[in-house]
């Protein structure tokens, strides 16, 4: 949506834009929050604030995936 991948002498940045239209910060300050929401920047960040071993990432996803499959399997047994 608003978050481009820009090169620059062969260096990738990363950034959000919001115009400001009108002297409406209040409501370009909301749509950068959404945009940030939207792209997963701060789930992103805390993420990778501390280092994770390659066997815990491995553990979380498989545990994650676990999760979802159980709550397939309810949802089929209660829709029929």
């Amino acid at each position: 949506m608003g978050y481009k991948k820009r090169v620059i002498k062969g260096t990738f940045i990363t950034g959000t834009k919001v115009e400001v239209k009108h002297n409406k910060i209040e409501l370009a300050l909301k749509k950068f929050k959404n945009k940030v929401k939207d792209a997963n920047i701060m789930l992103e960040l805390r993420e990778k604030k501390y280092y994770k071993k390659k066997s815990d990432r491995k553990r979380e996803k498989k545990n994650l995936a676990k999760i979802r499959q159980k709550y397939k399997q309810e949802k089929e047994k209660n829709y029929h």
